[in-house]
């Protein structure tokens, strides 16, 4: 007589006990980038969306990074605020490390202050990280 039920249970065990185990390690996740900002604005003076395939979206319309930090340099051409941007949540997709990324670049080259809205809707300053702060700039090769 075989005992499928007792191999079945223990089977089923070990799948929860995995599931338990996967979802322990992912509960500590965080973004290396953010940081969490004592001074939040309170009103931003643009806020995009994150969209499928890593873009943005701008006042409906869907942007790549570069067309995002393009826009950005007519706002201030046009002398509009541009001080501080906020990335949120859209409603289809939610904002990943790929959107802090270029957020990030953008801001640092335009000297501007971004900000995330997180799920819990607690809002965090994106930075991106420098060379002062004890990253190693690539060693060149020689010329001779």
């Amino acid at each position: 007589m075989r005992s499928h039920p007792v191999s079945t249970f223990l089977k089923l065990a070990a799948l929860v006990v995995a599931a338990v185990l996967l979802a322990a390690c992912h509960r500590g996740a965080s973004r290396s980038n953010l940081v969490q900002a004592s001074n939040i604005p309170s009103s931003f003076d643009v806020t995009v969306y994150a969209e499928k395939d890593t873009q943005f979206d701008l006042d409906d319309a869907p942007l790549t990074a570069q067309d995002l930090q393009s826009a950005f340099r007519y706002r201030l051409e046009q002398n509009l605020p541009m001080t501080t941007v906020l990335l949120k949540r859209s409603e289809k997709q939610k904002v990943k490390n790929e959107h802090l990324v270029a957020l990030a670049r953008i801001a640092t080259q335009m000297k501007i202050k971004a900000y995330v809205e997180e799920s819990g809707g607690e809002i965090a300053e994106i930075q991106a990280p420098t060379r002062d702060s004890g990253e190693t700039e690539p060693a060149k090769p020689d010329s001779k």
